[in-house]
């Protein structure tokens, strides 16, 4: 019949972090600056502009511009 081993309280370690409180801290600090804040504001419904956006509007209301053009550049034009 085996036995258990038993653990003398001395060998029980310490728990250590995984990964570096300083490691952690530069990560936090470094996705901060990566974040673009929105510097304006959609001109039709106030939500943050899209980043590529000359218009000021959202991507929704650019794709909503976008979709409004092309049908009617789709429709013919009305005979007299």
């Amino acid at each position: 019949m085996k036995r258990k081993r038993t653990v003398a309280p001395e060998a029980i370690a310490v728990e250590v972090p995984a990964i570096p409180p300083a490691l952690l801290e530069e990560a936090r600090r470094a996705l901060q600056m990566d974040r673009v804040a929105p510097s304006a504001k959609c001109v039709v419904c106030g939500d943050p502009c899209a980043p590529n956006s000359i218009e000021e509007l959202c991507w929704v209301c650019r794709r909503l511009k976008l979709s409004a053009w092309r049908d009617s550049d789709s429709q013919m034009p009305v005979q007299e």
